[in-house]
């Protein structure tokens, strides 16, 4: 049986769907040796409209207007559905140095929540991101805190974003600091990075001898066992032979 309930806007079928991140090697290091996986305050996130429901007043029946004070409380990560994507590379290996990550959605959600115990139903999620125009957005704001606000209320919050980043297909995982015990942008949770992480992919864009040079150094900093691959969004498909008339 699953150990992890609070998965957002995902269906039983995509549980075990395969998911990337592009990580700098620096971080790859981090990730294996000292075998923990960092989530980050939504306030560090790029995209000014992140977190937009949790900074913004909220008005009452009685007229009352209130700030949430809830948008402190929660740490993400950014994954993606994308296998190959030519825009993600240029955007987060800009400098050709970054390798790809691969896990599954219940693997990177089960990694999180084993770690909490009974609380893991109110403090970890991950969820498939919904891409809204402003309108949707405002629409989906009047209505996901209704009622008595609930942990997951607050959590789906962090699953919404403009069409302008519909390219980036996101999967989150999300924690919720419940006892407001951390004083950091930065949540960190114990974790076997050969058991997370199933396939390392060098960016397409080396050359193939830069690429081993990069494998060895993987090998040799992380001793991860697993499979390593150079991308070949840019190759040539070998072979091609086209008919002249």
């Amino acid at each position: 049986m699953t150990q992890f309930v609070n998965y957002l806007n995902l269906k039983d079928s995509e549980l075990d769907q395969y998911i990337y991140r592009i990580i700098s090697l620096d971080r790859l290091n981090q990730l294996f040796n000292e075998k923990v996986n960092v989530l980050v305050s939504p306030e560090l996130w790029d995209d000014p409209f992140e977190n937009f429901i949790m900074k913004s007043n909220v008005r009452f029946d009685d007229g009352t207007i209130a700030n949430i004070d809830f948008s402190d409380d929660y740490y993400g990560q950014c994954w993606t559905l994308h296998k190959a994507s030519d825009a993600m590379w240029r955007i987060y290996s800009n400098d050709k140095k970054s390798v790809r990550i691969r896990t599954t959605v219940r693997k990177l959600a089960e990694s999180l929540s084993s770690t909490l115990g009974e609380l893991k139903n109110v403090q970890s999620y991950i969820g498939k991101v919904e891409y809204l125009p402003n309108k949707g957005l405002m629409a989906f704001a009047n209505t996901v805190l209704t009622g008595l606000p609930q942990p997951t209320s607050f959590a789906k919050t962090l699953l919404v974003k403009r069409p302008a980043f519909r390219h980036e297909k996101e999967v989150r995982l999300i924690y919720m600091d419940k006892d407001k015990k951390i004083d950091s942008k930065l949540f960190s949770y114990s974790i076997d990075p050969h058991e997370l992480v199933d396939q390392i992919m060098i960016d397409p864009r080396l050359t193939k001898s830069e690429a081993n040079e990069v494998k060895k150094q993987i090998i040799s900093s992380t001793k991860f066992q697993g499979t390593i691959k150079r991308s070949l969004l840019y190759d040539l498909p070998e072979g091609m032979v086209f008919n002249f008339r």
